[in-house]
């Protein structure tokens, strides 16, 4: 028998294979998959094209007042009276306002955020931490103009009577309100950076006798100073970029005060007075050009802010993961190195801004206290220490929890005599004082429908390519760096953005539409963050698996990858569109008008919004104070309904995969 018979005969029913039917196929699935490809890195795009967008409308449109004024004079001229005769355009005096109350705001929230992180870490048992964390994310989910709107009608009132003053509107009521914003925003990332200190480090520390105060300070806190500095510039750049609250309780006079630590005048800010005028200036006068100057110089100030905490949380996050290059030092290293001048510097600028920011008298009193403090420290047994900074820091959590209750307590109470059918289902009547605010619910609805299915396409997309079309390179970089920037643009400056291109330069108007891709680029970063975060839980050992078995790439992730990470990405869905039903500013000059008796029937028509609706009742309508908590208690329970239900999404989900 010939033994290449049979080799023969099992190999004909392979000659009999026709080329023809196989390689179209190939060709084909790898068409398909090239098209995919292209798609995904074209959504991924979407991100750099919008910052170019933005930066190209606001510079080309403030190009005039620069020319007119020259960038010098305009940046260092302390007189903004658009309106006189000439007018003038020097926007220090807003600048230095800005930072007056930011600073105002950063003195009263890195005391009481760092203790609520040391607090959630270290010393929460376990039912208190769950308790807390969602606390403090239900502060981050409550809208800018339900804080305004507090802050005006409760907190300016109790600064004028305690005082003794005219108005309650001054720099101090901003700088409070801006720090209860930036609490839960400082308050996350500490917490987080305090968390991924390595165990060992505190157990080493325990085992050699320090108490847990002493190990705490000495060995946590150091080792997790570069996440806490970030997490102090992620909040001052939140507060730089908060509109409504500020413009709603700062008084809005463009003075510098007088003496500088006042903290009882009156100012205004780079934000508030966009908020302000933007709505009332002709298109295309100096006027015009200047407060998209004003945008240019705010956005610049966010960014360089946000920039600098994205690199220290890419360095940390580099150096955990061992990603860093040999020998290369960070902002822990060199923390650790300089520890002792760092400490020095840092009590001298501490003083400082307590100079400034403080009256005379309490600065001097809080400067003789920790004088007092750094001579007496050593001298204090360790347990006495401890006793004392554990008393101060379950007092910080005190405080946040008492203001996140009494602001709820305050709109609840006040509130709920509102909420009656017809104030459910009708609309509105004598301007906002009678009748419901039906149409206001369901402009909200409308806006953030559409924002949701401009951004969630463009977001999943733009996470996909990063994650599972392309390795880390120039683009991947260049891609999230710009979704970082997108991220920290302050919402204020979407608005303009829109205004200029969707509203004059598209000649879309007012309308539906001009709002819903406003607030889809606003959200468009959160989903593309929490997509990727998703995305990177899923084991590579499951996309290999698929690709064995002779799946495409496509094919992989739509099948194998995309349905574990559906959680995570619904989670950020949800929190999306908590943000874009609270948003004020970003649709104050595209979309909304006060008061509307028809529903919108198409998306070209403008819409009312609960948050602008509020926003009008509480600063220009007087008699409608039942109607305006009634319409503060709905936008707040839609919101924190919203951040409820993404909460619980994603502790479902965690206890589903300890499981």
């Amino acid at each position: 028998m010939n033994p290449s018979a049979g080799t023969q005969d099992e190999a004909a029913p392979q000659s009999t294979i026709n080329p023809l039917k196989v390689y179209p196929d190939a060709i084909s699935r790898e068409r398909k998959e090239t098209a995919i490809r292209t798609i995904w890195f074209l959504t991924a795009l979407s991100a750099i094209l919008s910052i170019f967008f933005i930066l190209v409308f606001l510079v080309s449109d403030s190009v005039p007042i620069f020319r007119l004024t020259g960038i010098f004079e305009f940046l260092t001229g302390t007189t903004w009276y658009p309106s006189g005769s000439p007018p003038e355009y020097g926007i220090f005096v807003l600048i230095v306002g800005t930072v007056l109350v930011t600073l105002g705001a950063m003195v009263i929230a890195i005391p009481l955020s760092i203790g609520c992180a040391i607090y959630i870490s270290e010393i929460a048992p376990l039912w208190a931490k769950n308790i807390l964390k969602p606390a403090i994310e239900l502060l981050a989910g409550i809208p800018s103009v339900v804080y305004g709107f507090f802050g005006l009608i409760v907190l300016t009132d109790f600064i004028r009577t305690t005082f003794d003053i005219p108005t309650g509107e001054t720099w101090l009521a901003g700088s409070v309100l801006l720090a209860v914003m930036a609490l839960p925003t400082i308050i996350s990332v500490s917490e987080d950076a305090v968390s991924m200190v390595p165990r060992e480090y505190k157990e080493g520390s325990l085992a050699i006798g320090a108490t847990h105060w002493q190990t705490i300070s000495q060995v946590l806190i150091p080792g997790a100073l570069s996440g806490i500095t970030a997490a102090i510039i992620l909040g001052f750049g939140r507060a730089i970029g908060e509109t409504m609250a500020v413009m709603m309780v700062t008084g809005n006079a463009a003075i510098i005060p007088d003496p500088v630590w006042n903290v009882l005048s009156p100012v205004r800010t780079l934000t508030g007075t966009l908020g302000i005028e933007m709505g009332e200036v002709a298109v295309g006068s100096d006027h015009y050009a200047a407060l998209f100057g004003v945008a240019v110089v705010l956005l610049a100030i966010t960014l360089v802010v946000n920039s600098a905490a994205v690199m220290i949380l890419t360095t940390i996050r580099e150096r955990q993961r061992g990603h860093g290059p040999p020998g290369s030092t960070t902002l822990s290293d060199l923390t650790k190195k300089f520890r002792q001048p760092l400490m020095v510097c840092g009590t001298m600028i501490a003083g400082i801004v307590l100079f400034l920011v403080l009256p005379l008298p309490v600065a001097l009193l809080t400067g003789v206290l920790t004088g007092a403090g750094f001579i007496l420290k050593d001298r204090i047994s360790p347990r006495y220490a401890e006793k004392l900074a554990f008393s101060l820091i379950t007092a910080s959590v005190v405080i946040v929890i008492l203001v996140l209750a009494f602001l709820l307590q305050d709109i609840i109470i006040n509130g709920l005599p509102a909420l009656t059918w017809e104030f459910l289902t009708q609309p509105p009547r004598d301007l906002g004082r009678a009748g419901g605010i039906f149409p206001a619910i369901l402009g909200t609805l409308c806006l953030v429908t559409g924002a949701i299915l401009f951004a969630l396409p463009l977001g999943v997309g733009t996470a996909i390519y990063l994650i599972e079309y392309t390795k880390e390179s120039r683009v991947t970089r260049v891609i999230r760096t710009t979704v970082d920037l997108l991220n920290g643009t302050p919402s204020i400056v979407f608005g303009l953005f829109s205004l200029a291109f969707l509203v004059y330069f598209l000649n879309l108007g007012v309308s539906l539409i001009a709002g819903q891709i406003t607030l889809g680029l606003m959200v468009l970063p959160t989903i593309i963050r929490a997509t990727e975060e998703s995305l990177k839980t899923i084991p590579h050992s499951l996309r290999e698996g698929s690709l064995a078995l002779g799946a495409t790439p496509w094919q992989t992730i739509y099948r194998v990858v995309l349905p574990p990470a559906v959680p995570g990405i619904l989670t950020g869905t949800i929190l999306s569109i908590g943000r874009a039903a609270g948003e004020t500013a970003p649709i104050m000059f595209t979309a909304v008008v006060f008061s509307q008796r028809y529903l919108p029937s198409s998306l070209s028509d403008p819409v009312m919004a609960l948050p602008y609706h509020l926003f009008i009742l509480a600063t220009n309508i007087p008699g409608s104070s039942t109607n305006k908590y009634g319409t503060a208690l709905v936008l707040l329970l839609l919101v924190i309904g919203i951040y409820s239900t993404a909460i619980l999404t994603r502790s479902h989900f965690q206890r589903k995969m300890r499981g």
